[in-house]
């Protein structure tokens, strides 16, 4: 007996203008963080501080979310929760601020957040056997002209102030890549991972960094606290998570993570008028070859050969339609 298949569901405009939109705001606070970031490391706070404040706000709102679920050790295993607390905890988010105290915020958004899914997708390969695609190679080839060009414009030289920046944003998205792969080889969803780092390093990190710094963090402006708290602990780690899950269930996980190609220019938009950083010609040249990179590997570019595809399939599962009455032939006398 044949098996029964059923037609795929056909997103409709407005479904998809609600997940563009849900894209476009969790790729704005992508953006904001590292601005935000940026914004604290230059006025009074240090990488220690805000990951503190990061994870004391984050870890205190998801322990509920992770009580209720649980570490997940048996899915995860040792390896891959020592991933999940490294690369989405402490050390990945001290390795990027860190960053920020050598290199522009629009040098993080490129080397780091866009990145990411070409990262993922070279450890995928390795860890969980995926394919690397002819897609994902041509986008891995404009990505490093485009990362060639950043350092470039920085002095032309390997071992600048700069070039240490860009070294740990790269460090970064391999841990944040780490984390993504043991997460998606446990099958667990991006709430529960989240609340795993986050809680970990509520347990772990912030407590020895009260130890150490003491009240120190009391002393700075209640402003630049209350804006970290707001940006890294609260808008990052849960909200733009929920916006992303969205954006993917909508627009499939293909098209939803081809909006970290915005991300760069999105930063820069707002690092311009914030931190006053004003990226050169060759800098707006090389990250748009990363973004166009991170588009065509993420496999945007196919997003709409995809949806028409699923259409035909779903009229052809439909079975055949009656003509409207424009459509009808005309009976010749």
């Amino acid at each position: 007996m044949p098996r029964k298949v059923y037609p795929l569901s056909k997103p409709t405009a407005s479904d998809y203008v609600r997940g563009s939109l849900y894209g476009l705001a969790a790729v704005s606070i992508w953006a904001s963080w590292i601005v935000a970031a940026r914004l604290g490391l230059k006025t009074s706070l240090t990488p220690w501080d805000i990951t503190a404040i990061r994870f004391g706000v984050a870890g205190s709102i998801l322990l509920p979310h992770l009580v209720r679920k649980g570490l997940a050790v048996d899915r995860l295993g040792g390896v891959g929760l020592a991933a999940i607390v490294l690369g989405g905890g402490a050390p990945m988010v001290l390795v990027s601020y860190a960053g920020l105290l050598f290199a522009p915020a629009a040098h993080a958004a490129s080397l780091y957040t866009a990145l990411i899914p070409v990262l993922v997708a070279i450890l995928a390969a390795v860890v969980l056997d995926e394919a690397f695609t002819v897609a994902k190679r041509i986008g891995l080839a404009l990505i490093v002209i485009g990362v060639l060009g950043i350092v470039w414009g920085a002095g032309g030289t390997i071992g600048s102030r700069q070039n240490i920046g860009h070294a740990l944003f790269i460090a970064a998205g391999m841990l944040w890549a780490c984390y993504t792969v043991a997460m998606r080889k446990a099958r667990l969803e991006g709430l529960h991972a989240a609340a795993i780092a986050a809680v970990g390093s509520l347990v772990t990190y912030v407590p020895v960094y009260a130890i150490i710094s003491g009240t120190t963090l009391f002393n700075a402006p209640w402003r630049d606290v209350a804006l970290q708290a707001l940006v890294q602990g609260v808008l990052t780690p849960v909200i733009s998570f929920w916006l992303y899950g969205g954006a993917v269930s909508i627009l499939g996980a293909s098209n939803g993570s081809a909006f970290a190609a915005l991300s760069p220019v999105m930063t820069t938009l707002l690092a311009i008028p914030i931190l006053g950083e004003r990226p050169a010609t060759i800098d707006w040249i090389a990250m748009l070859l990363i973004s166009g990179g991170v588009y065509i590997a993420s496999g945007g570019h196919g997003a709409r050969k995809r949806h028409s595809d699923n259409e035909k399939l779903c009229s052809d599962l439909d079975g055949p339609k009656t003509p409207k009455m424009s459509e009808r032939p005309l009976k010749t006398l």
